[in-house]
């Protein structure tokens, strides 16, 4: 009996080649169509919330005239607010939702620190007036003979 020697390497690539051939063409346009619609599903989305939350914060400050205090943050602020919506119009949402976050947190620090100050100014006008007490009495008490 003679059995024929099989070679490996001569039956591999047919067993490879078979099932891709069996693919129909519907079968590839799908998992085309699969994967690019995956693709756009991943794209991020204009960020609407960070950049109302951002004008929002902005808004409060400008009423609480926190530019009296500090103007310093609450220009920051702005201008990262604009440089968000210049990176929306770029269609970077990433970057335009990172800025708009930053914008927020800019006009909240902002408000915070002109709370800080307005809280030091009351502070020294309560001193001014208790050293003031404190001298008219000691005026008193140093006028009163035992």
């Amino acid at each position: 009996m003679n059995t024929p020697i099989l070679n490996q390497s001569s039956i591999m690539p047919n067993l490879i080649a078979r099932p891709l051939c069996r693919l129909s063409k519907g079968a590839i346009v799908l998992a085309s169509m699969v994967v690019l619609l995956a693709g756009c599903a991943a794209a991020p989305l204009p960020p609407s919330v960070e950049l109302q939350n951002a004008e929002r914060a902005i808004s409060s400050a400008e009423q609480a005239q926190v530019t009296r205090y500090t103007s310093t943050e609450l220009n920051t602020a702005r201008t990262e607010l604009a440089a968000a919506r210049s990176a929306l119009l770029a269609e970077n949402m990433l970057q335009a939702e990172r800025l708009a976050v930053q914008a927020g947190l800019s006009a909240e620090l902002a408000m915070v620190k002109a709370e800080l100050l307005k809280a030091r100014a009351v502070n020294t006008d309560m001193q001014q007036s208790i050293d003031a007490l404190q001298q008219e009495a000691q005026r008193n008490l140093s006028g009163v003979k035992p």
